[in-house]
C-alpha cells in the first residue's frame, strides 16, 4: 500500500441532474469567455500564449468538466441523470460546432503563427504541433475560404450533419413465448441476439431467412445514404479535396484515400489463396452435413453460411470445445490476473479506494509508479464496472473522463479514466461466472486502452493518450491480444473453477492453432466492407449501392448473396462518425503485429520491454507523429540538447528504430510455423 496521499482528489460521482445541467453550462460559458479574449485581441498582441496557450488551457478544462458528466448517460442507474448527462453532451456538442466556425478566433491565430514565425521564437515539439493543428482545424472547417464559399459550405454542413442523424438504427428487445404448445424465441435484429441463430441453426433455410432480413433491416436508408455522400462530394470539392476520402485520411496515418487503396488491394492479394481455401474446406463440410441430413447441396458458400461453418470447422478440425475452456476463465480470477500481468510489465500498481462511485458494483484505483517514492509517482485514477446490469451500455470500452495536461498555475491534472463492459455475474452459488476465451481478449484489450490514458503524458489535453490518429489507435490494444496466445501467460490467467488447475498444454495448443483457422475468410470479409467505404467515398458519381455491395461480398470475400437488398442502409460506421475508417482495423493490425514481433515475442512478460513500450508508444499520446512513435523519433533539431537527444534515440531504437513493415502481420495471418 502507498504511503502517500494522491495530489489529486478522486472524481465526484454524486452529481444531481440540476448539477449536470449547470456544470455543463458553466463549461461553455467559461470556454466561450476564453475564446471571445482571444479574438478581442489586436494582430500585434497575438503570440503563443495569449492565442495557442489560452485556448489548449480552456479546452484542457472544459474536457476535464464535461466528461465525466457525459459519462452518466452511460453508466448512471438513475434515469433522470442518464437524461441529463445526454442533453449535456448534445449541448455542448452543438457550442462546439459554433466554435469551430470562429472566423475571429482563426485569424487569430493566424495572426500569432505569422508573429512567432517572425519573432523567430524556438517552439517545443509539442508546442509546434499544437499550433500546426489548431490551424489545420480551421483550415478544414473551411475557415480559409472567402465569404460566399464559406456561406456555402456552412449551409452544407448542416444537411449533412442532420442527415447523418436522420440515419436510423435498430432497437428491439428479447423475448421467449409459446406458441402451438412450444416455447419460441423471437430473435431481434440485435447482433448479440441474431449471431447465436447463424452460428447454430442446423437448417440453411432458416439461416438464409434470418440473414436475409438482418442484412436488409434498414433498407430504407439507403436513399438517405445516397444523400449523406453526395453531400460530402460537395464539401470535400469547395474544400479542394479530390474526393472525400482525401479530406477524411489527410488527418490519418495513411494520408490519402489512394494509400487506402494501395493497402486493401496489398492484403487482399495476400489474403484470397488463403480465404479460397478456407472456403473449400467449409464447403466440403457443408456438402458432407447437407448429404447426412438430406438438404439440397449446390456447390455454393453463402453469406449465411459463414458463421455457421466457421465454429463448425473449428470445433471438428480442433476439438475444442469452448464452454469446456471456459471453465478455466472465472471472472474472480480473471481480471486480477490480467491486472497483476499488465501492473508488472508495466511498472505500476493499482490500490483500491473506498470513494464514490456511479454503482455499488464498481471498483476504483488510484494507480501510482511500482516503486513509489513520493506522491510526485502518481499516475491517475481509473474505474472497473465490469458487471452487466439494466439500463448500462451494453459492450466494452474504456471511457478517458479527464485527460492528463498542465494546468494554468503550472500543477498537474492526473488522468482518470473507467472500463465499462458487460462480463457475467454468477448463474447459481455453486457455479461462479465463467467467460469464454474470446471474452477474455476482448477484456485484456480494452485493459490496454486503459493503460494508454493512464501512463500517456502530454503538456496538452488534446494529444493526451488515446487521442492517437483513428488508424493507429487500435494498434497499442491490438498488439496485446498477442498475450492471450501465449502458453505461460494462459497459464497465468486461467484457474479452473472447481479444481483450481491451469489450462493443460494440449488446451493451450488448441487454443493458439484456433487463432489461425477461417483467417482467410474473416480477413476477406473486413477487406469487403473497408473496400466499400473507400470505394463509395472516391467515386465522383453516385454508383447503386447495393449492386455495389453484394458485388465486392462476392468478389472480396467470396460469399454469394442471391435475393439479398439493402445491406447499405445498416452500415452505420459511414454515417456515424467512422466514415472512410473501416480499414483502419486491418491497417493498425499491421502496426500490432509488427511491433510485438519485433519487441514481445522473444518474452513477452519482460518488464524492460514493458518499460520501453511504455515510454516510446504510451507516454507520447498524440503529441508525435503515429509513424514517428514506431521509428526512430529523434529529430535533427533536437539533437542540440544532446541529453535529451540521446536519451530519446536509445529509447527508439530499443523499440522499431525503423518504418514498420507487414511482414509480421502476413506471417500472423498464416499461421506460426509450429501453429
Amino acid at each position: 500500500m502507498s504511503t502517500f496521499d494522491p495530489p489529486q482528489p478522486s472524481p465526484k460521482w454524486t452529481h444531481t441532474p440540476e448539477e449536470v445541467r449547470q456544470l455543463a453550462e458553466a463549461a461553455i460559458t467559461d470556454f466561450r469567455d476564453a475564446e471571445d479574449r482571444v479574438a478581442a485581441l489586436q494582430p500585434e498582441d497575438c503570440n503563443f500564449d495569449s492565442v495557442f496557450l489560452a485556448l489548449a488551457l480552456a479546452e484542457g478544462k472544459r474536457i476535464a468538466t464535461v466528461e465525466p458528466l457525459a459519462f452518466y448517460q452511460n453508466v448512471s442507474p438513475s434515469q433522470e441523470l442518464r437524461d441529463a448527462a445526454n442533453a449535456a453532451e448534445i449541448a455542448v456538442k452543438d457550442f462546439l460546432v459554433d466554435s469551430a466556425m470562429r472566423l475571429d478566433v482563426f485569424r487569430a491565430k493566424q495572426a500569432a503563427k505569422k508573429n512567432i514565425e517572425e519573432s523567430g521564437r524556438v517552439l517545443s515539439s509539442e508546442e509546434r504541433r499544437l499550433m500546426y493543428k489548431m490551424i489545420l482545424d480551421g483550415t478544414r472547417a473551411g475557415l480559409a475560404l472567402p465569404d460566399a464559399e464559406r456561406e456555402q459550405l456552412t449551409r452544407l454542413n448542416k444537411e449533412l450533419s442532420q442527415a447523418c442523424s436522420e440515419f436510423p438504427h435498430v432497437l428491439s428487445g428479447y423475448t421467449k413465448r409459446t406458441e402451438g404448445g412450444q416455447e419460441v424465441y423471437d430473435i431481434t435484429f440485435q447482433f448479440q441476439d441474431i449471431l447465436p441463430l447463424l452460428k447454430f441453426a442446423e437448417n440453411p433455410e432458416t439461416r438464409r431467412v434470418a440473414y436475409q432480413r438482418f442484412d436488409g433491416r434498414l433498407a430504407t436508408n439507403e436513399p438517405m445514404l445516397g444523400n449523406i455522400l453526395d453531400l460530402r462530394r460537395q464539401v470535400a470539392k469547395l474544400l479542394g479535396y479530390s474526393t472525400w476520402a482525401d479530406y477524411v485520411t489527410e488527418v490519418k496515418m495513411v494520408k490519402s484515400g489512394k494509400g487506402v487503396d494501395q493497402f486493401l488491394t496489398d492484403i487482399r492479394e495476400k489474403l484470397s489463396p488463403v480465404g479460397l481455401k478456407d472456403r473449400e474446406a467449409h464447403l466440403a463440410l457443408k456438402k458432407k452435413e447437407h448429404e447426412a441430413k438430406g438438404y439440397p447441396f449446390d456447390g455454393e458458400y453463402y453469406a449465411w453460411d459463414s458463421k455457421y461453418y466457421d465454429r463448425l470447422y473449428v470445433e471438428e478440425s480442433l476439438s475444442l470445445d469452448d464452454q469446456l475452456v471456459k471453465e478455466y476463465f472465472p471472472v474472480s480470477f480473471v481480471v486480477p490476473a490480467i491486472l497483476e500481468i499488465y501492473q508488472n510489465l508495466l511498472g505500476v500498481k493499482f490500490i483500491q479506494i473506498e470513494g464514490e462511485t456511479w454503482h455499488a458494483d464498481v471498483q476504483q484505483y488510484a494507480v501510482w509508479e511500482k516503486d513509489t517514492q513520493d506522491a510526485s509517482d502518481f499516475l491517475g485514477y481509473c474505474y472497473l464496472d465490469i458487471y452487466p446490469r439494466e439500463s448500462k451500455y451494453q459492450g466494452a470500452a474504456v471511457w478517458p473522463l479527464i485527460p492528463g495536461h498542465d494546468k494554468a498555475d503550472g500543477t498537474r491534472c492526473y488522468p482518470v479514466a473507467a472500463i465499462v463492459a458487460n462480463l457475467a455475474k454468477p448463474a447459481t452459488t455453486e457455479r461462479p461466472a465463467l467467460i469464454t476465451h474470446s471474452d477474455m481478449v476482448m477484456f485484456f484489450h480494452e485493459i490496454g486502452h486503459l493503460f494508454h490514458e493512464l501512463l500517456s503524458h502530454t503538456r496538452f489535453a488534446r494529444f493526451h493518450g488515446t487521442t492517437v490518429a483513428l488508424d493507429f489507435g487500435e494498434a497499442p490494444s491490438q498488439m496485446l491480444e498477442n498475450w492471450c496466445y501465449e502458453p505461460k501467460v494462459l497459464e497465468r490467467m486461467s484457474s479452473h473453477y472447481e479444481t483450481k488447475k491451469p489450462l493443460n498444454s494440449e488446451l493451450i495448443q488448441k487454443i493458439i492453432q484456433s487463432r489461425y483457422v477461417n483467417v482467410g475468410l474473416f480477413y476477406l470479409n473486413q477487406v469487403s466492407f473497408s473496400a466499400f467505404d473507400l470505394t463509395v467515398h472516391m467515386d465522383q458519381e453516385q454508383a447503386d449501392l447495393t449492386q455495389l455491395w453484394n458485388e465486392q461480398r462476392e468478389l472480396i470475400a467470396l460469399l454469394k448473396g442471391n435475393g439479398l437488398r439493402g445491406g447499405p442502409g445498416a452500415f452505420g460506421h459511414i454515417a456515424g462518425g467512422y466514415d472512410v475508417g473501416y480499414y483502419g482495423y486491418l491497417y493498425s493490425l499491421v502496426f500490432a503485429a509488427d511491433m510485438y514481433a519485433t519487441v514481445f515475442k522473444k518474452d513477452p512478460l519482460d518488464p524492460e520491454r514493458g518499460r520501453r513500450y511504455r515510454e516510446t508508444v504510451l507516454r507520447p499520446g498524440s503529441s508525435k507523429d503515429e509513424i514517428d512513435l514506431l521509428k526512430v523519433w529523434c529529430k535533427v533539431h533536437e539533437r542540440s540538447h544532446v541529453q535529451v537527444a540521446n536519451r530519446l534515440y536509445a529509447a527508439s531504437q530499443d523499440f522499431l528504430g525503423r518504418e514498420p513493415t507487414s511482414e509480421a502481420f502476413i506471417r500472423q495471418l498464416f499461421g506460426e510455423p509450429s501453429a
